[in-house]
């Protein structure tokens, strides 16, 4: 079958280890089902695999691809939750749980092996290309929001980095919530776009808010922390999924952190009930996730490209 894959690491230049090719077909494991891929999203996750984060050499070629929307082997329509292990389910149960690609093939494939227990009810309302945005980025968003900072509507949220994944699910679900939305964007089109998105105003990064907020959704890392921390309110929750321009902040804001008795929490994707959940949501609110390009399989390397470059506001989708 036809697959995008990660053929070698190269901590550099991640994308001279992507290749576009012939790979087998999904092996039949107890407990596990195959699906028929119809769309798969990108995510940072992938462009990390190429350079050896949580990919070793032993496991290539490794199929990347974390989320999918397809039709199981009784032609239901589904979505799949990318992560395994949580339950037990399809694993040993001392495994520790993984994203899809960390030990298992993954989704930019004509077909995909995973656990019974992973496979949800795609909702009719939803295309294939939409729910395939939802089981990373959309579902970090929404585990990062409601359940790590336990925001309620009327509160107010600054979202760093508009344009990303997981930033760009954050304000629109912000939003739809009834929630204050702030964004930063070093842009000044994706801040415009922030703001058609629900946000209530949108600045460079490191601007002064007109008040500090209750929670910041943080995917940046060392560029923006410091002004995450310091535009929050006393007692206020940090929730960081990501670091995409590094792990090291030059000021760490240690003291503020402590006198001002703030949360700092840590975000890894979610739970299978809470993408449930997530997609519940979208039906009921009409929420819909923010896609900026939609490729075949075959043009999956532009797609890698794209988001390598930063050059989009949203997903990038890959069809099969």
């Amino acid at each position: 079958m036809f697959a995008a894959y990660a053929a070698r690491i190269d901590r550099d230049q991640p994308l001279n280890g992507l290749v576009l090719g012939e790979r087998p077909e999904p092996e039949a494991r107890p407990g596990w089902t195959t699906v028929t891929v119809k769309a798969a999203s990108l995510n940072h996750h992938d462009l990390w695999s190429l350079r050896g984060v949580g990919l070793g050499e032993e496991s290539l070629p490794m199929i990347l691809g974390c989320d999918a929307a397809g039709v199981d082997e009784e032609g239901n329509e589904v979505v799949l939750h990318s992560v395994i292990g949580q339950s037990g389910h399809g694993v040993g149960p001392d495994e520790p749980r993984s994203i899809l690609t960390e030990r298992y093939q993954g989704t930019f494939a004509e077909r995909v092996a995973v656990p019974a227990w992973n496979v949800l009810p795609k909702p009719k309302e939803l295309s294939f290309e939409e729910a395939a945005c939802l089981p990373t980025a959309w579902l970090t968003a929404y585990r990062m929001l409601f359940t790590k900072a336990g925001v309620r509507p009327g509160q107010s949220v600054l979202v760093q980095g508009a344009g990303g994944g997981v930033a760009t699910a954050a304000i629109v679900l912000a939003a739809a919530a009834g929630l204050r939305v702030f964004a930063t964007s070093r842009d000044k089109a994706k801040r415009e776009r922030a703001v058609e998105l629900g946000a209530e105003a949108a600045y460079e990064p490191g601007a002064r808010l007109p008040h500090r907020v209750d929670a910041v959704i943080e995917t940046v890392g060392a560029a923006t922390w410091s002004h995450s921390v310091k535009s929050l309110r006393p007692g206020g929750t940090l929730v960081i999924s990501g670091a995409t321009s590094g792990d090291r902040p030059p000021a760490a804001e240690l003291r503020r952190i402590f006198f001002l008795e703030l949360n700092v929490v840590g975000a890894t994707m979610g739970t299978k009930d809470e993408l449930a959940d997530l997609l519940n949501f979208c039906v009921a609110t009409g929420v819909r996730p923010v896609i900026d390009t939609v490729l075949p399989l075959d043009r999956a390397r532009e797609g890698f490209e794209k988001m390598s470059s930063g050059d989009l506001f949203g997903k990038v989708v890959l069809t099969v």
